[in-house]
């Protein structure tokens, strides 16, 4: 069997336990590396471990990625386990689920504001910021998750828009500000089947992504140009090894590929129109509106 294109390399993944996470730290383990994978219940962890036919490549770290100790302690144990830090994905991030302003009250988007920032923005940041001085020594990478959404609308509500739009910006940010040494690019998957859950805030964090797949109904048309892509995020995963790679991408950094089937050429479906807004604050229509 010929080397992978990330030989001897070491990953950490922050949620990697399930989703695009798992996928690519099972990938980046097939490519040749060891990788620690970061979430916050130990069980789903080793159950990830549990499947792999090399255990010892791996590492199972339970923190919170809104810990900057935790995140630092988890950076520790795989630059203990393994020598070195070559490659980071943050990758940890929940959902809104659509929630449109219209839909909720103020009290309950300042809540989930709070806490999808504090995960999908805060917690890149902290990881970062916990692993950049190994990534230095080693002349390493960073692989952000972002989304469809970090470009256009209507691929979360405003609060999850947003967030991905920020991620976008720091990805551009640490690029500038962490080379020459370090590289810093993403990958901007589009939806995919997987646990992606919601903010507890506003009582999504039992759901999951996958739910609202099950009930898609697929024979009304897919609204993407490449209308058989996969929603399994194993799929999606080479962008990641191609950015990890040095020897591959090792003149990139500062960019995004964008894994989304064609959203960008398309767009996303329509929304509406501005009548339900009418009805949610009660307007009555008279000839004088028209």
């Amino acid at each position: 069997m010929s080397a992978g294109w990330l030989q001897g390399d070491v990953a950490l993944v922050t949620g990697g336990g399930t989703g695009i996470g798992r996928a690519v730290a099972e990938r980046f383990v097939a490519e040749g590396a060891s990788v620690t994978i970061v979430g916050r219940k130990r069980e789903v962890l080793e159950g990830v471990i549990a499947d792999q036919a090399d255990p010892q490549a791996w590492l199972a770290v339970e923190a919170d990625v809104r810990d900057t100790d935790a995140m630092h302690d988890a950076v520790g144990q795989t630059v203990g386990r393994f020598g070195r830090l070559d490659i980071l994905v943050p990758n940890a991030g929940v959902w809104d689920f659509h929630r449109h302003l219209t839909r909720l009250s103020g009290h309950e988007l300042a809540g989930a504001f709070d806490e999808l920032f504090a995960i999908n923005v805060k917690g890149y940041v902290l990881a970062v910021e916990a692993a950049w001085r190994e990534l230095v020594k080693a002349r390493g990478s960073i692989v952000m998750t972002l989304s469809n959404a970090s470009f256009y609308v209507n691929g979360g509500g405003p609060i999850y828009t947003a967030a991905k739009h920020a991620c976008l910006g720091l990805m551009r940010e640490m690029a500038y500000e962490l080379a020459p040494h370090v590289r810093v690019n993403a990958v901007a998957p589009g939806g995919m089947n997987t646990d992606l859950r919601g903010p507890e805030a506003i009582g999504l964090a039992g759901r999951s992504i996958a739910t609202s797949f099950a009930k898609r109904n697929d024979t009304e048309g897919m609204p993407i140009p490449l209308h058989h892509s996969s929603t399994d995020p194993v799929d999606f995963t080479g962008p990641y090894v191609l950015l990890a790679s040095r020897e591959q991408s090792g003149t990139i950094t500062g960019e995004t590929i964008s894994a989304d089937g064609g959203i960008g050429v398309r767009g996303f479906a329509s929304p509406a129109g501005g009548d339900h807004l009418l009805a949610l604050v009660g307007h009555r229509g008279t000839e004088a509106d028209s």
